[in-house]
Formats: structure tokens, C-alpha cells, sequence
């Protein structure tokens, strides 16, 4: 289990997460929701030592992230992407093979799961947005991973991406793993995830399953209760959109 016990980052006077703890279920999708700026990324980085706390802890099966031996079975993520863009996916996955010590079969597993098989000898520079997110995926599960984080995995994706992202995170979860998935897009999310937490101003407002949110907020999507949680979180809301005169070029 993911547990996140009285977490806090601070960016000089900035407090980009508050005193946060939380425990990730296990075999589930769980979304981690909040307005932009309100601390996921910042969190999810921490989780995999790519920042470190100025308080608090992150526990990963009791251990932290730099302390697992075999990191790439433990913990898989997409948290921006990081290809060489002359690099064939291919390439890159033979890379991490050697790196991880993962048998390199598990290539053509990982590709077929992402239906990317087809263009793997192509550089990943000339794949198309919605590719380049199933190739992350692709990276991410290669050491077939306890833990998948993912970080906006749907920003920017046709609808056919986010449906072919929306199954696999499903199915991955279904095999007995745990997703935890990034977003500030709830209609999509509500499709995909068993619970949530929600965060604003770098602080949990609620978690729960889908369930237990709709009926504390009183709502019944989980974009209405989003909305209706994270409503003091954001600089600004629906009607309160600052307004411009003919003067200042607002026609």
C-alpha cells in the first residue's frame, strides 16, 4: 500500500502541498483530483523521489521510493515524458530492459497491450499526441509494477485516446494492481475510477469511492461535487470571469 502520512512542500514562501495523509487503496483506480496548481503533480513527484518533502513521509510497501531494490516492479509512472525523440519506442524499451534487468519478451507483451506494435521502429518524435501518451504507458508497465501513476494521461487526447487509456487503466486494475490517475477532466475521470481524493490549495478536501462523494456533497455527478468542493480553491469561477471595456480592447 501507498501511504502518505503528514506530507508538506514548500517552494520558499509557497506551500504546494499541506500537511497531507492519505492511504492509496490497493486494486483499485484512484483518481487524485484537484484545480490546477493544487498540489498533484507536486505529490506524485515526491512519491517517486523525484522531489523531496520538506515534512512528512511517503511509504511505498513500508519503504521509500529510493529505497525499493527493483523500482520499475514496484512503482510505473507517467509524469511528463521523457523519450529521445530520435529514438525508436523500441529502442527506448530495450533500454530500460537493461537497466531494470527485465526480460526483453516483455517488449512485445507491452507493445501489444498498448496497440503501439505496429510503429514500434518509428522515432518517437513523429508519434501523435494520443501515441506518445500509450507509449509512456507502455514504458510505465514494463516491469509489470505493483503501483501505476499517472500524471494528466488524458490532457489533449481525442476521444478515442481517452477511451483506449480509460480501458487499460480498468483492466490493469482488475489484474490486481492499483492505478492512481491525475486529472481536473471529472466527466472522463467519472468513467474510469472506483474513488477519489480531492485536493485544493494543496490540502485533501474529501476522499472516498464514487459513492460516498456523491451522497456526502449531495450530488450526482462527480463533477458537480467537484465543483462544488473545490469551489473557494480556484482564482476564478464560472460568471466571476474578469470583464473588459471597449477601452481596454473587450469588444
Amino acid at each position: 500500500m501507498i501511504i502518505i502520512k503528514n506530507l508538506t512542500k514548500k517552494f520558499g514562501s509557497k506551500v504546494a502541498v499541506d500537511n497531507i495523509s492519505v492511504a492509496i487503496p490497493e486494486g483499485r483506480v484512484i483518481g487524485f483530483l484537484g484545480p490546477n496548481g493544487a498540489g498533484k503533480t507536486t505529490t506524485m513527484n515526491i512519491i517517486l523521489g523525484l522531489e523531496k518533502p520538506t515534512a512528512g513521509e511517503v511509504k511505498i510497501d513500508g519503504k521509500n521510493y529510493t529505497e525499493l531494490k527493483d523500482p520499475l516492479r514496484v512503482v510505473g509512472a507517467i509524469v511528463g515524458t521523457n523519450f529521445h525523440k530520435n529514438r525508436s519506442l523500441r529502442e527506448h524499451l530495450r533500454f530500460l530492459t537493461v537497466v531494470a534487468g527485465i526480460p526483453r519478451n516483455r517488449i512485445d507483451e507491452v507493445l501489444e497491450l498498448t496497440g503501439l506494435t505496429d510503429v514500434a521502429k518509428k522515432p518517437v518524435g513523429k508519434f501523435s499526441l494520443g501515441m506518445t501518451q500509450r507509449a509512456g504507458i507502455a514504458a510505465a508497465i514494463l516491469g509489470e509494477p505493483k503501483y501505476l501513476i499517472l500524471d494528466e494521461p488524458v490532457s489533449g487526447l481525442d476521444p478515442e485516446g481517452i477511451i483506449c487509456v480509460r480501458e487499460f487503466c480498468k483492466a490493469y486494475a482488475a489484474a490486481g494492481h492499483t492505478v492512481l490517475i491525475s486529472s481536473h477532466l471529472m466527466s472522463e475521470v467519472e468513467h474510469t475510477v472506483d474513488g477519489a481524493i480531492i485536493i485544493g490549495r494543496g490540502k485533501i478536501i474529501m476522499t472516498g469511492t464514487l459513492k460516498e462523494i456523491l451522497r456526502k456533497t449531495e450530488t450526482k455527478t462527480l463533477e458537480a461535487a467537484f465543483i462544488k468542493l473545490t469551489a473557494k480553491e480556484v482564482e476564478f469561477r464560472a460568471g466571476e470571469l474578469p470583464k473588459f471595456s471597449e477601452a481596454e480592447g473587450g469588444k
